[in-house]
């Protein structure tokens, strides 16, 4: 039990490492690459939703409260907790691969961020750019799955 938390902590510091290096990327808002949620689709691979979601909720909370605002919290809850349901379930009730998951994953990410958006803003108008971030998800997804893909074969504990 000791370890498993060793690791939980490991990795959620490896997610706020890796939040704070991409706020270094000159990307407008909203895009992101999302290279915090390698330890979270890591960590959902390796143990469990819940251990994924809490190294998810403390990486929010973190980089939040160092480099965001209150509203860049909710908007990465929302998209972070939608985006991990999704990619519990393709991992445990299909065949589907890392980087399919992680596509789906950066896909819901950015669909729970623009329906909270829509609903601070009050208007679906929101959605006008999600076919932007629709692209940009799945080609952070494709990223990020390989790159875990590739943390998982040389990572074993």
């Amino acid at each position: 039990m000791k370890l498993k938390t060793a690791y939980l902590g490991i990795f959620a510091t490896v997610a706020i490492i890796l939040g704070y290096v991409e706020s270094f990327f000159p990307f407008p808002p909203p895009y992101k690459l999302g290279l915090a949620n390698l330890s979270v689709l890591f960590i959902l691979k390796k143990y469990s939703f819940r251990e994924a979601a809490l190294v998810s909720f403390v990486r929010i909370l973190v980089i939040g409260f160092l480099f965001g605002n209150m509203f860049g919290i909710l908007y990465s809850l929302a998209g972070a907790a939608l985006s991990l349901c999704v990619m519990s379930l393709l991992l445990h009730f299909t065949d589907l691969s890392l980087i399919s998951v992680s596509v789906a994953g950066g896909v819901f990410h950015n669909l729970g961020q623009m329906a909270v958006a829509a609903f601070v803003v009050r208007s679906g108008s929101v959605f006008l750019i999600f076919p932007t971030l629709m692209i940009t998800g799945i080609l952070a997804g494709i990223l990020i799955g390989w790159l875990t893909q590739e943390v998982s074969a040389r990572v074993h504990f």
